[in-house]
């Protein structure tokens, strides 16, 4: 009795510990990604605040121009915080990212407008941008591989999960917060003032954000490679790896421009292109985002068990024969009830990449180089592919052609599915940078074959 007594009461501060590394590794992508949903939710109705004068149309032009570069820095932040987070540590990355996304949540709450300060307003909406786009750029290599360094081997998947967990959940916060403020306030005062408050109270996630990771550890992997000197110029380190960059690039566009389209995209889809009232897309788009963010830790987990590639080939052929019949139904339902179907058949599809495609890119890479191995191709595809998706499916139905949309999401798919064949099942080597004789520990996972999973303590002095 006293025995188990005392595994149980050790067993407490262990999970309690998990939890807590957990929300403190995700918690910025759940503020990001609330941020740059609320920005685009509410752009309507502040954009006459910062450009007046212009028709509504040139207003929103112009905030999107604005939203648009923030997202084209992307890259540079992560290349920032990644060399950052490869030589001084995960934990002070992340928390350095999350003080950026409250510096930028809360620079736009308190922004004047363009009556009390001229082109400043827009100058600051600008800054605050910049600051929120280098942010999420560094968000996604640090946090990924925070949460695959602390995972128990045997759970990397499951850990690593939590990453699309708390960004889907960023979306869905703002959807639902866009649904309440629209109940309680008339579009005249959510104009006036009310679209500050989605930002401040982005502000004080981000601070609660701070506190979280100012308590975790940091990673052993980080910790072994310190003791023996950190990677000098790991830019150019990871420039020895081309493989490996090519093959997280690669999985990266199928699996964005899907996220994307599903998610973003589809919002405008439903009420543009299948009919749906804007009541009716914001029910289905709440139910569906909520079923997927459930399913990542439980695919994560499913991928502990049977590896990452069957979720990654699934997805891969799914998504490139699936994509254009389901889009092409969708665009002929008329109740919410079909398009939440169909809808819900496409994301447990893109479940297969979103679940492990955060452990999968961690893997491919050495500890002195890893944040900025998962986060500069990472982002570098995303910005280009993720972030015009909605841009050419808009296009694509202005030119009055919308399916050939369809089609190119699933080359863009079919891009993912051919990387994907490249990856070797099984075996991958343990992210231990501290291994005996350099030899891999077997465990389920994907190798490349091109670089180790860990730094030798020769590679680790560069």
């Amino acid at each position: 009795m006293l025995a188990t007594d005392t595994a149980l009461g050790e067993a407490r501060p262990a999970l309690h510990h998990r939890v807590a590394s957990i929300l403190g590794g995700s918690v910025g992508n759940l503020i990001e990604w609330f941020d740059l949903h609320i920005y685009t939710a509410f752009s309507l109705y502040f954009a006459p605040q910062f450009f007046p004068g212009d028709s509504p149309n040139v207003q929103l032009l112009n905030a999107a121009g604005i939203f648009a570069l923030g997202f084209l820095l992307r890259p540079l932040g992560s290349w920032i915080f990644g060399v950052y987070a490869d030589r001084h540590g995960r934990r002070t990355a992340l928390s350095l990212c999350v003080t950026l996304m409250c510096a930028g949540s809360l620079l736009i709450a308190i922004c004047p407008t363009y009556e009390q300060a001229g082109i400043l307003a827009p100058a600051m909406l600008l800054l605050a941008r910049m600051l929120q786009g280098l942010s999420l750029g560094g968000e996604y290599g640090a946090s990924s591989v925070y949460l695959t360094e602390i995972a128990d081997p045997r759970r990397r998947g499951f850990f690593s999960s939590f990453n699309y967990v708390t960004l889907i959940s960023g979306q869905l916060l703002a959807t639902f917060l866009l649904v309440v403020m629209r109940a309680l306030l008339s579009s005249d005062q959510i104009a006036a003032w009310g679209w500050r408050v989605p930002f401040a109270i982005g502000a004080a996630c981000a601070v609660i954000g701070y506190a979280l990771r100012r308590n975790i550890d940091e990673t052993d992997q980080f910790r072994a490679l310190e003791r023996r000197g950190t990677a000098e110029r790991p830019t150019l380190r990871l420039l020895a790896q081309p493989r490996a960059l090519v093959l997280v690039a690669g999985m990266t566009v199928g699996g964005t421009v899907a996220f994307f389209t599903y998610t973003v995209y589809m919002h405008r889809f439903l009420s543009n292109s299948a009919g749906l009232t804007r009541d009716q897309t914001t029910l289905v788009s709440c139910a569906t985002l909520f079923v997927f963010a459930l399913l990542q830790p439980l695919l994560g987990a499913l991928s502990d068990r049977i590896g990452r590639k069957p979720l990654l080939l699934a997805f891969g052929v799914l998504g490139t024969l699936g994509t254009v019949p389901l889009m092409t139904a969708m665009t002929r339902v008329h109740d919410a009830r079909s398009a939440l179907i169909l809808l819900m058949i496409a994301l447990v599809i893109v479940s297969g990449y979103t679940s492990v495609n955060s452990v999968v890119k961690a893997e491919l890479f050495p500890t002195s180089v890893r944040v900025l191995g998962v986060g500069l191709p990472y982002t570098l595809a995303t910005s280009v592919f993720g972030g015009s998706a909605e841009y050419v499916g808009l296009w694509f139905k202005h030119l009055g052609h919308e399916t050939l949309f369809f089609y190119y999401v699933s080359a863009c798919i079919a891009c993912t599915f051919v990387t994907t064949l490249f990856l070797k099942e099984g075996g991958t080597a343990s992210l231990d940078p501290e291994r005996v004789g350099g030899e891999p520990h077997p465990s389920k996972g994907l190798v490349t074959g091109v670089a180790p999973l860990a730094d030798s303590p020769r590679t680790a002095q560069g």
